[in-house]
């Protein structure tokens, strides 16, 4: 079933029961990489919410979690480009092991952002989880990113944290805009 926000509509594009399966296996993978470790799990508002809860939910090492908020969309659907910082860094991150958790990998920039203030507070590490990856649109290396659920083309999608102009994010499928009605 279709699903209609504000002038768009958005096509059934990966169910539940999809994100739940790759949410687990991502979360078996971060548990190894991490045994001997306290990593602090860092959530990009307001996006990866949902992701990030289900994420911890399948964590079993010890972790700490904290959030930032950064924006660069603005209620559009393609990224303006300018950067602002809603919700700074609120802990200390120096020769702790960082996991920036994020809903979406788009052009890269945002991330690019936060990956280079946070090394300024000099990290043990920093690797990247995000839930969804657009290899076509990523207009940055980023040479962090170590945990990717699903790689998408370059379509506008909402759905699971995911959100057009503030709406959407409360369902638990995603949804691709529709290309032609």
């Amino acid at each position: 079933m279709n699903l209609t926000i504000d002038d768009k509509t958005f096509e059934p594009f990966i169910d539940a029961n999809m994100i739940e399966k790759r949410v687990r296996l991502l979360g078996i993978q971060m548990n190894v990489d991490y045994e001997e470790k306290v990593p602090i799990f860092i959530g990009v508002l307001n996006g990866s919410f949902l992701f990030m809860a289900d994420l911890m939910k399948e964590i079993n090492i010890s972790c700490e979690m904290a959030f930032v908020k950064v924006s660069s969309y603005h209620g559009e659907t393609q990224s303006s480009g300018n950067i602002i910082e809603e919700y700074p860094l609120s802990v200390d991150i120096e020769n702790r092991d960082i996991i920036l958790v994020e809903d979406i990998i788009d052009t890269g920039r945002t991330l690019n952002y936060l990956i280079e203030k946070f090394k300024t507070k000099n990290p043990a590490s920093i690797k990247v989880a995000s839930l969804l990856l657009k290899p076509e649109a990523l207009q940055v290396k980023i040479d962090e990113i170590a945990y990717i659920g699903f790689e998408i083309a370059n379509d506008f999608v909402v759905g699971y944290g995911l959100d057009y102009k503030g709406l959407g994010r409360n369902t638990k499928d995603i949804y691709r805009l529709c290309s032609d009605l």
